[in-house]
């Protein structure tokens, strides 16, 4: 039986950056980047014959999905290496015209839903580089649904 999922992933974006410098600067490993102009990757769509390209520059931190009834666990694995960064983010952003976004998507299963509750550290951090947030919710049927 598949089980309630959250990923919860930060976002540096802009034109372009040197994502290699943000990553020093930071002293901080992102899990995704890519660049401005890059193609992306659809080999198993069947629109693959029209290629698309990035947009913009991108420096991930993200915790991928996980089995969890609680959004503040994966908040906090993003945001507790981060939260000591935020000069250093906010002087990346004035220097590269970079913006910030916090995401998190979550997969409901069965109806489960997790708490999803944002606690003033966490709005503080987001409020001091400026960061939006972006929030996804997929509610998947529920089995007995799918048999009938």
């Amino acid at each position: 039986m598949k089980k309630t999922q959250v990923r919860v992933y930060f976002s540096l974006f802009g034109d372009e950056f040197p994502i290699d410098e943000v990553t020093d600067r930071l002293g901080i490993i992102p899990t995704l980047t890519y660049k401005k102009g890059e193609l992306i990757n659809r080999s198993n769509d069947y629109t693959r014959d029209f290629p698309l390209y990035r947009k913009e520059t991108v420096w991930d931190l993200d915790t991928s999905y996980q089995d969890s009834y609680d959004v503040k666990e994966q908040m906090d694995q993003i945001l507790i290496p981060l939260k000591n960064k935020t000069v250093i983010l906010n002087q990346l952003k004035v220097d590269y015209k970079l913006e910030c976004k916090i995401s998190i998507v979550i997969i409901m299963e069965n109806g489960d839903t997790p708490g999803l509750y944002l606690d003033n550290e966490q709005i503080e951090f987001a409020n001091s580089v400026k960061a939006e947030f972006d929030i996804d919710l997929y509610a998947n049927p529920y089995e007995d649904d799918i048999n009938d």
